[in-house]
């Protein structure tokens, strides 16, 4: 996958694609329906995909204080992009040329002249251009013009309601992870680089990896049982991660979270962890000093332990899309190869 940032940035050469525009935040199983139309589509016709994102979103352009939490930053929305081997990902500054421009513009320069679009898929709700005034019909309208075909997504439903990033993120935040792993076919994820913390978790004798979210606003809360993949080494481990501002610790309400493998000793400094929520344990909360925090993160760690020990055999079986077979034996190594 290659990704071009800016209109600048388009080869020279580039002509002739199947796109399709959208925020595609946390890639759920509408996103990969879309996904999957984009790519007949391009096979037919014999041309790259391309998936046209914006940076930032229009709702934290126009209302950054009001914006929602995003499901994935923008590396990890790359990292899910290409893992569905779209071709390219074109992503536009959300500024305000971009929201200056008329729809007539929008699609005569960007996707006409510079892509030299053949196919596009956008939902029926699909608006743009200055003031939202384009829309489906004038994308149909502009396809007969200029020669390339429109195709609405078609509404993607489990248990029969749509699946959207909004449903998704009332799901995060009631904590029902069962129905999110429905609707992304997968567990929520989140990943980032370890990086130097206070190392406080040391001296409460469960060493934690400080992953760098890189997120003004959380999606989740709280404590959750967790697996943890290591993209350096391929490795897997079962852990407890609190993902939060950590209120009995620090004063500062920025967010973090900070993830405790089962069974691992060594240096993550510098490697990316991709860490799955599978199971949440309890809500962030303050306490009356550093033995009570100890305490509880004691009973944290047991709590996963027994939540894992309750799944099938087979961890496929229960939508994870990594580890094959675990025993779940804790009294013997917990990671897990792929």
């Amino acid at each position: 996958m290659r990704l071009l940032r800016g209109l600048h940035n388009i080869p020279a050469e580039f002509s002739g694609c199947a796109v399709t525009i959208g925020n595609f935040d946390g890639l759920h199983l509408g996103h990969q329906a879309i996904l999957r139309g984009l790519h007949d589509a391009a096979n037919a016709l014999g041309v790259p995909t391309l998936v046209m994102i914006f940076e930032p979103q229009p709702k934290e352009f126009f209302a950054a204080d009001k914006a929602p939490a995003r499901l994935a930053n923008l590396r990890e929305k790359l990292l899910d992009l290409d893992a569905d081997h779209v071709d390219y990902v074109l992503c536009l500054p959300f500024n305000q040329a971009l929201r200056s421009m008329s729809a007539d513009d929008f699609i005569k320069q960007v996707l006409v002249d510079t892509l030299g679009i053949r196919h596009l898929i956008v939902g029926d709700d699909f608006h743009f251009g200055c003031d939202r005034r384009g829309d489906y019909q004038a994308l149909a309208s502009a396809g007969l013009q200029y020669g390339f075909e429109v195709r609405d997504s078609s509404t993607f439903l489990v248990a029969g309601e749509r699946v959207s990033s909004t449903r998704v993120r009332k799901e995060l935040e009631a904590d029902r992870l069962g129905e999110v792993r429905k609707l992304l076919g997968r567990a929520y994820r989140m990943s980032g680089r370890v990086a130097h913390g206070r190392e406080l978790g040391r001296t409460l004798n469960t060493p934690t990896a400080n992953v760098l979210v890189k997120r003004h606003r959380l999606p989740l809360n709280g404590v959750y049982a967790v697996v943890a993949h290591i993209q350096e080494t391929g490795e897997d481990y079962l852990g407890v991660a609190n993902i939060g501002v950590k209120p009995t610790i620090s004063s500062m309400p920025e967010p973090s979270l900070e993830v405790h493998l089962f069974g691992f000793s060594g240096d993550l400094y510098g490697h990316h962890l991709t860490v799955e929520f599978w199971h949440k344990i309890r809500g962030e909360r303050s306490f009356d000093g550093l033995e009570a925090l100890r305490e509880a993160i004691d009973d944290d760690k047991r709590s996963a332990q027994r939540y894992f020990a309750t799944l099938p055999h087979s961890f496929r079986d229960a939508g994870s899309s990594r580890i094959t077979t675990t025993e779940l034996n804790f009294s013997e190594a917990t990671r897990y190869e792929r």
